[in-house]
């Protein structure tokens, strides 16, 4: 042992001696930072400064915590409500005014109808108020099966799952699927609850112009690229495409069919929120699909809320049943939150046979929208922005003052002028520092059905006359 032992010392010497200098003066170097840092201090004790009790109680006396919340304007709009007396249907009383209702998104009219109101009449009476539990600890009731079958079948998918609150059901359906690592492409002008989902998910997320699917097919091709050179990565990696079927903060409609050609060129998949398209486009209301007859299959996932054209609360999603399946062990907003009130859901349940009975009502609606987008053309210093068949639309100025106050106080104008004359209307509102890329100020127009052709024809020209003494 002690032969092998003198053996390995012999080696260490001569190998000292056969390595080359810069070698040797390296190692000298770390040898004494090393022995350095052993033996120097690692903190140097500050020189107290006892204060005297008098100075310390003038320290605390000026001493100003930092505000819990910004400053906020007394006359900020979210603190200075209108106040709505009565259903805001076809007729609205704000703040004690009767006005025609240009700003619900009671697209179909379907609020206040009596069939509907008896259907959520007669399920209050046998199931109660709420339910007081999510969907997993006793809050799924038969009337919300019922739902979830019925939706799937007018979209004509397998399978719909329902959720309690419009907002989060987009914002839970993303982040269960997309999750980090994985690429979400998005359009620049998504709403945003959508943005709320995509920040949920802490997916990488990639934004295209709006509705600009030459820059969508740029940032494929880059991503494209990207995956060749990490071939591995990309195996594991999924990729989305996410758009709206009508855009809340524009009014525009995707272009779906040329989505679903990228979609299959270079192999995504498609989600599409459909709140604002559901009940309104389609022969039948099914939504952008059917506008476009786009097959029901090449669409991923299609999610929507139940507040527009259904005139309920909460939202659904509808898909294949391996998908959907997902969300229910996935999606926060179903499995955290308290199930939807059989009452909605009964109510919601009739809207559907409603629109199933009378398919005629998307294209009275239509017509309206055609109407009121036909009159509102060419108002000096306004802007229309939207299709002409969305019920949905904005007016902004044509040419901004510089400054978003301003233009806000200057459309804030013109809504209250035309609520004076009994046309209820009102601001888009965004969460301004929230919000991944805020839209222009804007004044958002609803048309429904219960709308009539004078009506239209009024509201046109008091905007009119509006823009005119405002804006001038």
């Amino acid at each position: 042992m002690a032969t092998g032992q003198q053996w390995v010392l012999v080696e260490m010497v001569q190998a000292f001696y056969e390595a080359p200098a810069y070698h040797l003066i390296l190692e000298g170097i770390l040898i004494l930072w090393i022995i350095r840092l052993l033996f120097s201090k690692t903190y140097k004790l500050q020189e107290r400064s006892d204060l005297t009790d008098k100075e310390k109680e003038e320290l605390i006396e000026e001493w100003q915590p930092e505000p819990l919340v910004p400053p906020v304007a007394k006359d900020h709009p979210a603190l200075n409500y209108n106040i709505v007396s009565g259903p805001p249907s076809h007729k609205i009383v704000v703040n004690g005014k009767e006005c025609v209702n240009f700003s619900s998104f009671n697209f179909l009219g379907l609020l206040d109808n009596e069939r509907v109101k008896s259907a959520a009449l007669a399920s209050l009476k046998k199931y109660g108020v709420g339910t007081c539990g999510p969907r997993g600890f006793y809050g799924t009731f038969d009337v919300h099966l019922e739902l979830e079958d019925r939706l799937a079948k007018f979209m004509r998918t397998e399978e719909a799952i329902i959720y309690s609150y419009g907002f989060a059901t987009i914002a839970s359906a993303i982040p269960a699927y997309s999750k980090r690592g994985d690429i979400v492409f998005v359009d620049e002008a998504a709403c945003f609850a959508i943005q709320k989902g995509l920040q949920a998910s802490r997916s990488n997320i990639k934004y295209f112009k709006h509705n600009d699917m030459d820059d969508l097919e740029r940032l494929l091709k880059e991503q494209e690229v990207e995956d060749q050179k990490n071939p591995r990565k990309a195996r594991v990696t999924r990729r989305f495409i996410l758009v709206e079927g009508l855009y809340i903060n524009t009014g525009a409609i995707c272009p779906l069919p040329e989505l679903v050609k990228l979609k299959y060129k270079y192999k995504v998949r498609i989600f599409l929120e459909e709140s604002l398209s559901f009940g309104v486009l389609g022969e039948h209301g099914r939504g952008i699909t059917e506008h476009f007859g786009i097959k029901i299959d090449d669409i991923d996932l299609i999610s929507a809320n139940m507040e527009n054209a259904l005139a309920s609360i909460g939202g659904f999603c509808c898909g294949r049943s391996f998908v959907i399946d997902h969300q229910r062990l996935s999606g926060q907003g179903y499995c955290f939150s308290a199930s939807l009130p059989p009452l909605l859901a009964s109510a919601a349940i009739e809207a559907l046979n409603i629109m199933e009975e009378d398919p005629e009502i998307f294209q009275v609606l239509k017509k309206k929208c055609n109407r009121i987008h036909r009159n509102l053309q060419g108002i000096s210093g306004l802007r229309l922005a939207g299709e002409s068949f969305s019920p949905a639309f904005h007016l902004q100025l044509e040419k901004s003052s510089g400054s978003r106050e301003k233009d806000v106080k200057l459309l804030q104008g013109i809504v209250d002028y035309c609520m004076d004359r009994k046309i209820a209307l009102t601001q888009a509102r965004y969460l301004e520092k929230e919000e991944k890329i805020l839209p222009p100020p804007s004044i958002r127009v609803v048309v429904t059905v219960e709308q009539t052709d004078e009506e239209l024809n009024t509201a046109a020209s008091t905007i009119k006359q509006a823009a005119q003494f405002i804006l001038s």
